[in-house]
């Protein structure tokens, strides 16, 4: 347990039609401060997002979570965002909105890999 370190995730939603406060599960960003790991995975079931709603194109939220993916790598074209320490860029993510990508409030835990624990919590929650 002494090698187990802490991390923070949060789920991401797609909101459809935000005044109808109904989502699904989208992808997982998880933030590792000792591990210096800030990870996202994420898929947009075509067929989920037509159920709630034929007005959303799917490239636009693909591109829309490339953006949050390139905030998550600190790469040049995540913006000024993309530059901040990677405890900054966590909180931005997962900062409250009501846009059309939202993230749930986040969680804790410990874990051994914070890449393993990414991909447990993605097939649990957005498989």
């Amino acid at each position: 347990m002494q090698d187990k370190q802490t991390f923070e995730y949060a789920i991401i939603r797609v909101v459809p039609k935000v005044e109808r406060e109904e989502f699904f599960n989208v992808g997982v960003v998880l933030f590792s401060k000792r591990k210096k790991f800030l990870g996202i995975k994420y898929q947009i079931d075509q067929k989920k997002l037509e159920a709630f709603s034929d007005e959303i194109d799917i490239d636009f939220l693909n591109n829309y979570l490339k953006a949050w993916r390139l905030i998550c790598e600190g790469e040049p074209e995540g913006g000024p965002i993309g530059k901040l320490e990677l405890s900054d860029r966590f909180r931005w993510l997962t900062a409250c909105r009501s846009t059309i990508i939202q993230s749930s409030k986040t969680h804790s835990g410990l874990c051994l890999d914070p890449n393993i624990e990414l991909e447990d919590i993605y097939t649990k929650y957005v498989l």
